[in-house]
């Protein structure tokens, strides 16, 4: 049995003008479609859309999670490294500038924890 080939090889190259574009671009962000080329495709092939049943408000809070997730595992990443060099330091001036970064990026994460925090307890409130 021979597997069907769906790869999309093919490109379709239009230009719009910053009017056309904005409207193109609204009535894609008022559906389910997550990619503007997958909404493109949809409309020029006639397949049926879905309207706007996502949740804006949990997008724009899982984008912000995202984010500080981001942030988070930089701090992580940079706290790791000092620890370690901490352990494999044998000079105790090392040491002390060691404990002093380990520090500041201890508050670092501290801070983003609690901005963390305060988010979730307003998107709490808003629901």
């Amino acid at each position: 049995m021979e597997k069907e080939n769906n790869n999309r090889t093919k490109w379709l190259h239009l230009r719009l003008t910053e009017a056309e574009y904005n409207k193109i671009h609204s009535a894609f962000a008022k559906t389910t479609t997550r990619r503007l080329s997958d909404y493109a495709r949809k409309i020029l092939l006639g397949k049926p859309m879905i309207g706007s049943y996502r949740n804006r408000s949990m997008d724009d809070f899982m984008a912000e999670l995202i984010r500080l997730r981001t942030e988070l595992n930089g701090i992580g990443n940079n706290f790791n490294q000092v620890v370690k060099k901490l352990h494999t330091s044998p000079r105790s001036e090392a040491i002390q500038s060691l404990l002093l970064a380990w520090e500041l990026e201890k508050r670092s994460m501290l801070r983003q924890i609690e901005g963390i925090k305060e988010y979730i307890e307003k998107q709490g409130q808003s629901w």
